[in-house]
C-alpha cells in the first residue's frame, strides 16, 4: 500500500465511524423518544368492557370515543374543574371514519342527556345494576376515582348507539390545555364580550373583560375556559357549549393539518397529549397511537361534520329524540353519509362493490350486468335464492325457472359473445363454477349442486331510512365559519 493511499482510506474509515455513529445516536434518540411517550401513556382496564357488545364495523369503518374529564386530581386542579378528584366526562364526541378514511362524522352526546346505563365494573370487583334514565355523565363517574370510569361511558354509548367502540380516549383538563399550547394557540370566536361572572356565577360582581367579541386566538387555561364556558351566551345551557367545543374541535384540527401531519408536528403534539391521555388497550402505546394519527391525514376539512344528537328539553335534563336519533346511528352503523350516500361516497361516484355472502372474501359489484338464473337442481327455491343474492350485488335478474336437466352437480355461467369479462364478474360469486361459451348474446347462470350445499347468505340489510328534516340543521363542518353557529336559545 502506498503512502498516498493510507490516508484515504483512514478518510474513508474515519468517515464510516462516523456516519454508523451518526445513525446509532439517531436510532436511539427515536427510540428514547417513543419510550418516553409510550411511558406518558396510561390505559383503563378491558375487563370493564361489557361482554354484549356490538358487531364491529364493516370495512376499514372505525368509532372513536372522545371524553374529556374535568377531574381536579393532580396539576388538573389548578385549571379548574369538579368540586372534588373524581372523574366526571365534561365532553364526548363519538367519532365515526368511514371505511374509505376520507370522510368522519363527530356526534356529540350532551352530558344532561337521560340514557339507561348498563351494568358497569367498580373497583371493587362488583357490577352496578342496570340504570334508567340516569344523567349520561352518571356513567364516567360510577366507582368514584380519579380516572373515571371510562369502560363505563363506552358500555353506555355502544348500548345506546349499537354501534362498537373501536378505541376510546380520554383526555383531562392538563392534557388538552397542553395540547393548545403545543400547535401555538387555536383561533376562537364569541358572540359577545366575556366576562369573569359569566366564568363563575357566583360572583358578586361582573369583574373583568375575559374575552372580547369576535375572533381570538386562545391556550392553555384561556383555551379550557372557552369550551368549559356556559353561562353568559344564548341560554346558558349545556346545548350552546356543545356548539362551542364542535367549533374549537374543527379550529384546533385545522391548525394541526395547517401544520402538516409530519413526525415534527406530531411529535411535540403527541408528547403534551400523552401526558394526560387515558386510553383503551388498542392504543396503549406511541407507536399505535401516531400511527393511528397519521391514518387520519387523508381527511379533508370539508369531509369532517360535527352534529349533536337529536333532543330536546325534558325540564332541566335532556331527552335524546325518537326516531331521529336512532336513525343517525343506523346511518353509520350502514357506514352512510349523512346525505344517505354509502361508504363515504358523494352523488356520481361509483358506488363501491358489496361483499360477496357466496365466496366469504370476493368483492362484486354486478351494475349494468344482466343475467337469467335456472336451477340445475332438485333444491326447491334455489334460483330465487341466487337470484336474490344477485340483486344484492346489483346484478339484473330478467327472470328464474328450472334448467332443462336437474343433476348438475357444478354451477355453469353460459356467456354469449363479448360477455367473458361479465362471466367472469359473475364466477367470483360462485367459486368453482364452469365457465362455458355459447352462441348468442346472453348470460345465464344455472345453479347447481354445489351452490345448493352452500348455506344461505342472508339478506342484504336494507339501507337506514334517510335522516329527518331538522337531524342535522345546525352540524358544522371542520372548514365552516369560525364565528357561525356559537350558542343556542
Amino acid at each position: 500500500m502506498t503512502g498516498q493511499q493510507q490516508p484515504a482510506t483512514r478518510r474513508k474509515k474515519l468517515f464510516l465511524g462516523v456516519t454508523t455513529s451518526v445513525t446509532v445516536l439517531a436510532v436511539a434518540a427515536v427510540g428514547a423518544l417513543y419510550l418516553r411517550l409510550s411511558g406518558n401513556i396510561d390505559t383503563f382496564d378491558g375487563k370493564g368492557l361489557s361482554h354484549q357488545r356490538p358487531e364491529g364495523s364493516a370495512g376499514d369503518a372505525q368509532n372513536i370515543l372522545l371524553i374529556g374529564s374535568d377531574s381536579r386530581a393532580g396539576t388538573n386542579a389548578a385549571l379548574g374543574g369538579g368540586k372534588d378528584a373524581v372523574g366526571r366526562s365534561d365532553t364526548t364526541i363519538l367519532l365515526h371514519v368511514y371505511a374509505d378514511h376520507r370522510h368522519a362524522v363527530g356526534v356529540s352526546v350532551p352530558r344532561d342527556s337521560l340514557v339507561d346505563i348498563p351494568p358497569c365494573l367498580l373497583p371493587d370487583g362488583s357490577w352496578t345494576a342496570p340504570r334508567q334514565r340516569a344523567m349520561f355523565n352518571t356513567a364516567f363517574s360510577l366507582g368514584g376515582t380519579e380516572a373515571g370510569n371510562p369502560a363505563c361511558t363506552q358500555n353506555t354509548v355502544e348500548a345506546l348507539t349499537g354501534l362498537r367502540i373501536d378505541h376510546t380516549v380520554v383526555v383531562s383538563f392538563q392534557g388538552f390545555a397542553t395540547m393548545t399550547e403545543a400547535v401555538g394557540g387555536v383561533p376562537v370566536c364569541l358572540p359577545q364580550d366575556i366576562y369573569q361572572k359569566d366564568l363563575n356565577p357566583n360572583r358578586a360582581t361582573r369583574g373583568e373583560l375575559v374575552y372580547h367579541q369576535g375572533e381570538q386566538t386562545v391556550s392553555g387555561k384561556a383555551a379550557l375556559d372557552y369550551v368549559r364556558l356556559r353561562h353568559g351566551i344564548g341560554d346558558g345551557s349545556d346545548i350552546g357549549r356543545t356548539m362551542r367545543q364542535q367549533a374549537f374541535v374543527s379550529s384546533l384540527i385545522k391548525q394541526v393539518k395547517e401544520q402538516g401531519f409530519s413526525p415534527t408536528t406530531l411529535l411535540p403534539l403527541a408528547n403534551a397529549a400523552t401526558k394526560s391521555l387515558t386510553v383503551d388497550p388498542g392504543l396503549g402505546s406511541a407507536d399505535k397511537l401516531l400511527s393511528f394519527a397519521m391514518s387520519l391525514k387523508n381527511i379533508d376539512l370539508a369531509d369532517i361534520t360535527f352534529l349533536t344528537a337529536p333532543w330536546r328539553y325534558d325540564g332541566s335534563r335532556i331527552d335524546l329524540v325518537h326516531p331521529d336519533v336512532d336513525s343517525l346511528w343506523a346511518t353509520l352503523k350502514a357506514d352512510r353519509t349523512l346525505d344517505g350516500h354509502s361508504t363515504g361516497q358523494r352523488a356520481g361516484q361509483e358506488k363501491p362493490a358489496v361483499p360477496s355472502p357466496a365466496s366469504g372474501a370476493a368483492s362484486v359489484d354486478g351494475g349494468g350486468i344482466t343475467v337469467a338464473v335456472y336451477n340445475g337442481t332438485t333444491t326447491n327455491g334455489l334460483a330465487a335464492r341466487a337470484a336474490r343474492m344477485l340483486r344484492d350485488h346489483q346484478f339484473t335478474v330478467t327472470g328464474t325457472a328450472t334448467a332443462h336437466s336437474q343433476d348438475h352437480a357444478t354451477t355453469i355461467i353460459e356467456y354469449g359473445t363479448g360477455l367473458l369479462a361479465q362471466a367472469r364478474t359473475l364466477a367470483r360469486l360462485f367459486p368453482g363454477a364452469e365457465l362455458r361459451s355459447t352462441t348468442g348474446t346472453h348470460l345465464n347462470l344455472v345453479a347447481g349442486q354445489d351452490y345448493a350445499g352452500l348455506p344461505a347468505a342472508p339478506a342484504a340489510p336494507a339501507a337506514p331510512a334517510p335522516l329527518p328534516a331538522g337531524v342535522t340543521d345546525h352540524a358544522r363542518s371542520a372548514d365552516g365559519t369560525l364565528c357561525s353557529g356559537l350558542s343556542y336559545g
